[in-house]
């Protein structure tokens, strides 16, 4: 009888080791090659009744040993389901919305990367009273939450090295979040954070864009001229501009007309050297990072009032394949939740920004000794420039150990990086807003040497 009982509880406890995780994602649609990984799809408890979606895909190499990646794409408001279906994920999806391929730069070469929406109303990401106001406070706390519920659904992971990712106002979500991480109480083996084109400060963003307009040819010399009668004392320089904060109505509209030009439509604001993609659909992604780019120009600009001019992004694809009644359900997804769009105009409508500055959180951050961090720019974007991250990650005062030099990929200069101590700066040559879809080899390479504490 002894041994009967001992049978059965080994019996038991194999069937628990064995068991499929009721997240785990069995047979996605569009798919017709085999994975040599594993992924799951389901949702993460935030506060007050609010649920995050996320997609949590296993690394190629060895899930038990290599890091957990967070990836959070910014907006506020945008899904980062376009993080992995269409920069840094292993399937993305064909141009027509019905099938997947392989990726063969994903980041789960060597991650497990964990891709959440966020906040609630994102993508998938919902909550029982359909209310989606928040702020960064709020969406940091609702994904420090989240976090720990993660961590609840897969104990397995909680002793791999983690780290927090992301793009454009992960700026703001990535610092905030980290911040949660190093000083709560859960138990995360926190090692770094990654920001890529990110909106770090709002003051600098406003400035360097206007410095990037005139350098890349966009504005005459006329316009700069007066720029720097108006706004400068007649220097222009970094120092001596005041283009965040005009203090005349000349220097005013002479910024405005900058915006003019950047806005006007037919500039693509995510990589000024790629044409512009053309959709009958409203790109909701396009107008999210409109008003945040009309929001750097001067108080009198009324970001409610946008034309839909014609996007320069087309993500109909993504659009068309997530919202499959077939998809949705092998995702887990339950019926009472809205239809998948890129951003959700709605959210950031409704969103509240509190920070206008990343420096005390980065300064925390990296002062710790506890954390690495990296602060990547692909040098061609507008909706947040290299110029402006550049100069955050100086005035940040941290000694230089390596001063500008070029990093390679297949023998070619990939772009240029700057070392501190714990904290490195670096561009993606040639790369706009979307690194790991613009450039993904080196975009690979880049998160490779940073994981791996490696040289660039």
């Amino acid at each position: 009888m002894t041994f009967l009982k001992l049978f059965i509880f080994v019996l038991s406890c194999l069937s628990i080791t064995f068991a499929t995780h009721p997240d785990e994602v069995q047979d996605l649609p569009g798919l017709s090659f085999g994975l040599n990984y594993k992924h799951y799809s389901g949702y993460l408890n935030a506060t007050s009744g609010r649920y995050l979606h996320y997609w949590f895909v296993e690394s190629q190499g060895n899930p038990s040993k290599d890091p957990v990646v967070l990836w959070l794409n910014g907006g506020p408001g945008c899904s980062s389901l376009d993080g992995f279906l269409s920069e840094l994920g292993p399937l993305h999806v064909s141009a027509d919305g019905k099938s997947l391929y392989n990726n063969t730069y994903s980041w789960n070469r060597i991650a497990n990367v964990l891709f959440l929406e966020a906040p609630a109303g994102v993508g998938f990401s919902y909550a029982d009273n359909k209310k989606y106001s928040a702020d960064d406070d709020s969406t940091s706390y609702d994904n420090y939450v989240a976090l720990q519920h993660f961590f609840q659904k897969f104990p397995q992971f909680k002793k791999n090295d983690f780290y927090i990712t992301g793009e454009s106002y992960g700026g703001i979500y990535i610092p905030t979040l980290s911040v949660r991480v190093l000083t709560g109480p859960a138990k995360i083996n926190f090692k770094g954070f990654a920001i890529g084109n990110g909106y770090l400060d709002v003051a600098n963003m406003t400035s360097s864009i206007v410095f990037f307009a005139y350098y890349h040819g966009l504005i005459g010399i006329k316009l700069w001229n007066t720029l720097s009668q108006y706004c400068c004392n007649g220097i222009a320089t970094p120092q001596t501009c005041n283009f965040a904060n005009p203090d005349s109505s000349d220097c005013s509209n002479a910024v405005s007309q900058v915006q003019d030009i950047i806005n006007g439509g037919g500039l693509n604001v995510y990589n000024l050297y790629a044409d512009c993609a053309h959709s009958s659909e409203k790109i909701s992604r396009y107008l999210v990072d409109k008003r945040n780019l009309m929001r750097m120009f001067p108080k009198s600009t009324n970001v409610n009032n946008i034309e839909d001019d014609p996007p320069c992004t087309d993500s109909s694809n993504l659009r068309k394949y997530l919202n499959q009644p077939a998809v949705r359900a092998a995702l887990h997804i339950p019926t009472k939740v809205q239809k998948w769009d890129i951003c959700s105009l709605d959210v950031e409508i409704g969103y509240k920004r509190i920070y206008n500055t990343m420096v005390p959180q980065l300064l925390q951050l990296i002062n710790s000794g506890k954390l690495r961090g990296l602060i990547y720019n692909g040098d061609v974007d507008m909706a947040c420039n290299f110029l402006g991250d550049e100069w955050f990650s100086h005035n940040l005062g941290f000694k230089v150990l390596a001063d500008f030099k070029p990093w390679k990929f297949n023998d070619q200069i990939a772009g240029f990086v700057k070392s501190y101590k714990n904290l490195s700066y670096l561009t993606i040559k040639g790369s706009g807003h979307m690194v790991p879809q613009d450039k993904p080899g080196p975009a690979f390479k880049m998160i490779d040497s940073f994981l791996n504490n490696k040289p660039y």
